[in-house]
């Protein structure tokens, strides 16, 4: 058929469809280009001339189906002379980097036309960065995309690349945790108790001391309380946080045995099982170092007695020189400080000087030491006669 203006065929905006074979009916006949059904036209885009006639208002086009159907019978000897889709052009594929943002519409692309499909090399979905100092990320916008949070890429000189994999159910009240190699899984929250690992602590009494407490899972800054048999509760004058295993704590404590309390500023807390710090005086000697005396050979009893002071029990005990009360025959009496004895010398008959020292310890284990001696004598034998 002649007509007037372009070919058809070489407007940009227009297809030639596949010619339609009638069967003596009104259809629906396929809609078709190149033998592939044409899902995208509708009633308004289709041109068909039959016999020499352009077609108008007398056919419907079922887009979705692909399908055009005539408002009457087709004769099956009548001939297609030409089907166009108005509307998509003829030129399928646009040209490289013909399609700019411009071109398309805000929200347009739809999640039914997104195909992310992941394959073992090629993630469906990359956020890059900027190629200078911008890392990718991923905002998550709240519903009325006024606020949003962020999963966010390792920097660059961090050279990370790892998978995270999440758990297959979701377990409530856990939280996530990994096991190094990027596997996630639920776990119980485990509250960081702090602990304390020092045993003993020995301080000065009503005077300002500073020590050294040992333990874990300290934060920055806790409270320390040293709690009295009684139950009075006295807090530390200052703490200073070296680490999370070591504090050095200053207090002022009359005598006595204290429980340690720390408690973390998160609340977490720990109280020592035992009374592990004492305010305690060392103990002293009032028995003066040196000579205890002279006592005869094979004297029985008590020789002498040693004593001290403290403000708690204090017993003795003997130190270094213990082979010689042993052969002089004395022991120590660990309670009282008495040095007793049923023969002192022993088999000796000659006069002795037995040397040793003694130590007192309080009950909070403090140790003072002091050297002492015990001599023996024995007078003249048998008889003589003088003329």
């Amino acid at each position: 058929m002649a007509y007037i203006g372009k070919d058809l065929n070489n407007l940009g905006d227009v297809q030639t469809l596949d010619n339609i074979t009638f069967n003596a009916g009104a259809g629906p006949y396929n809609l078709q280009k190149g033998g592939v059904q044409v899902t995208n036209a509708d009633t308004d885009s289709i041109m068909i001339s039959i016999d020499g006639v352009v077609q108008g208002g007398n056919y419907t086009v079922n887009g979705s189906a692909g399908t055009i159907t005539f408002d009457f019978s087709v004769n099956s000897n009548s001939v297609c002379n030409f089907v166009k889709l108005f509307g998509t052009g003829v030129q399928l594929t646009p040209k490289d980097s013909s399609v700019t943002s411009v071109k398309i519409a805000d929200d347009a692309v739809t999640e039914a036309k997104l195909n992310l499909i992941s394959t073992s090399s090629v993630p469906s979905l990359e956020a890059k960065g900027d190629g200078s100092s911008q890392d990718g990320y991923i905002q998550l916008n709240c519903s009325q995309n006024s606020h949003g949070i962020k999963l966010k890429s390792p920097p660059h000189s961090a050279g990370q690349s790892y998978t995270l994999t999440f758990p297959q159910a979701i377990t409530n009240g856990f939280f996530l945790k990994t096991d190094g190699s990027g596997n996630l899984s639920f776990a119980a929250a485990v509250e960081d108790k702090p602990t304390i690992t020092t045993s003993s602590v020995i301080i000065a009494p009503s005077t300002s001391q500073t020590f050294t407490l040992n333990g874990t899972n300290f934060v920055s800054i806790p409270i320390v309380e040293f709690i009295a048999s009684t139950g009075a509760i006295t807090r530390a004058t200052a703490v200073s946080f070296t680490s999370a295993t070591a504090l050095s704590v200053t207090t002022n404590l009359a005598s006595g045995s204290y429980f340690v309390r720390v408690e973390n500023n998160d609340g977490n807390a720990v109280r020592s099982t035992n009374a592990i710090l004492s305010a305690s005086t060392s103990p002293s000697w009032t028995t003066a170092a040196g000579s205890l005396g002279t006592f005869a050979g094979d004297t029985s009893g008590t020789l002498a007695t040693v004593a001290a002071t403290s403000d708690s029990t204090i017993t003795y005990s003997v130190t270094s020189g213990s082979s010689d009360l042993t052969s002089a025959g004395v022991s120590l009496n660990p309670n009282t400080g008495a040095l007793t004895t049923s023969d002192f010398g022993g088999s000796s008959t000659t006069p002795t000087t037995y040397n040793f020292t003694l130590r007192i310890t309080d009950a909070e284990g403090q140790t003072v030491d002091r050297a002492f001696s015990l001599t023996s004598s024995f007078g003249a034998t048998g008889g003589g006669q003088f003329n």
